[in-house]
This record gives C-alpha cells, sequence and structure tokens, in this order.
C-alpha cells in the first residue's frame, strides 16, 4: 500500500504469480489496509459497474460522517481513475490525482471517506468493483460536476464523454460551498480517529 499524495489514498499493487494456468494474486488483504491507514475499514456493500469506452462516472462523494470510504479495482479493461480532495480546510484541497487502474497491472485504489472519486472507461468495455464501508444511501450522497474548471481535471479523453444526467448536471464546487455542502477536514480527521 503506497500513499499517494492526497492524504486519505493509498494504492495497492499486488504481486501476481503467473503460471501455465493463469495468475493468481491478491487483490484485497484487510490487515495491509488498516496497517496502511491506521484504521479499520468495515466492508458494507460491493458494487459492480460495467461501462463501455468514454463512460465518465463521478465526480461522487458521501456526507462524513459516515461518509464511504472505498476500495476500487478494474477486473476487466482499464480506466483513469480520478481522486479529488474535496475536504474544506485540507492542505490539498481540490488537489486531484489520477491512476490508471487495469486487467493487467491489477492494481487497487482505496479512497477515505470526504474525498471525490470519478473514473473515466479507457478500454471498449471496463468492469469496476468497488467495495464500501456504508451502504448506499441517496441521501446522503453528492457530487460536483467532472469539469469544473475550479478543479481542473486532466481527463486525457480523446471524444466527449459519455456521463449520465445526473453527472451532467451535477454542481461547481463554487455552488457546493456556498450551500455549506462539502465535507470539512477537521470533521473528517476526527472521523477516522473513531475508526482506530
Amino acid at each position: 500500500m503506497d500513499p499517494l499524495s492526497i492524504s486519505g489514498v493509498w494504492l495497492h499493487t499486488p504481486q501476481i504469480h503467473a503460471d501455465a494456468r493463469g495468475s493468481f494474486f491478491e487483490a484485497f488483504r484487510m490487515a495491509d489496509l488498516n496497517a496502511a491507514t491506521g484504521h479499520r475499514m468495515e466492508l458494507a456493500q460491493m458494487n459492480c459497474s460495467v461501462s463501455t469506452k468514454g463512460v465518465l462516472r463521478g465526480i461522487h462523494f458521501a456526507d462524513v460522517p459516515p461518509g464511504q470510504a472505498k476500495y476500487v479495482t478494474c477486473v476487466s479493461g482499464a480506466i483513469l481513475d480520478v481522486v479529488v480532495d474535496l475536504r474544506v480546510g485540507s492542505p490539498t484541497f481540490l488537489r486531484w490525482e489520477s491512476v490508471r487502474l487495469d486487467d493487467e497491472s491489477r492494481r487497487g485504489l482505496f479512497i477515505a471517506e470526504g474525498l471525490g472519486h470519478g473514473f473515466l472507461v479507457l478500454s471498449e468495455q471496463a468492469t469496476v468493483t468497488y467495495l464500501c464501508s456504508t451502504p448506499y444511501t441517496p441521501s446522503r450522497e453528492h457530487g460536483v460536476h467532472a469539469f469544473d474548471p475550479s478543479i481542473g481535471v486532466d481527463w486525457r479523453m480523446e471524444d466527449a464523454p459519455i456521463l449520465s444526467e445526473r453527472d451532467a448536471a451535477q454542481p461547481s464546487v463554487k455552488e457546493l460551498l456556498e450551500a455549506g455542502a462539502l465535507p470539512v477536514h477537521s470533521q473528517c480527521q476526527a472521523f477516522y480517529a473513531s475508526l482506530r
């Protein structure tokens, strides 16, 4: 588990054992995640999305507490996975990071509560799984527009993305700040401490 530049984001690169039969690897190990983050992650739900090339999902986040931590893997195909620090007061507020997740490297990405998450499908089709710390609760789920210039994510797209109506209509960071709808860094830190 390697930390990225935004606190609360870790990249797991598994050791893949291959032979004439195929390959085997540990996609997720709770003890490694707990050691890296310094706290536990409860598993409440597993999601799976299948998307075609050019689909852009996100940027989504949930109210903290309890938020929703995610462990994301791309089991088939390839995606550009993006994390945005949406925690008001964070030293890295509005910083974003992108990581290629695919069915060759088999890497996984842990995303702590309070961070925004989205991805763009790079292959003809991609299957993405998410282990989630809390179940989906529509009243606590929010989003920010994926092309908000105040974030400036470089999606590295060749063509116009395929967005859901909901994602195409997401508000800007400015609108979310004015509404007091973004997570607060100090509250997120307190919540992480409660998980130790």
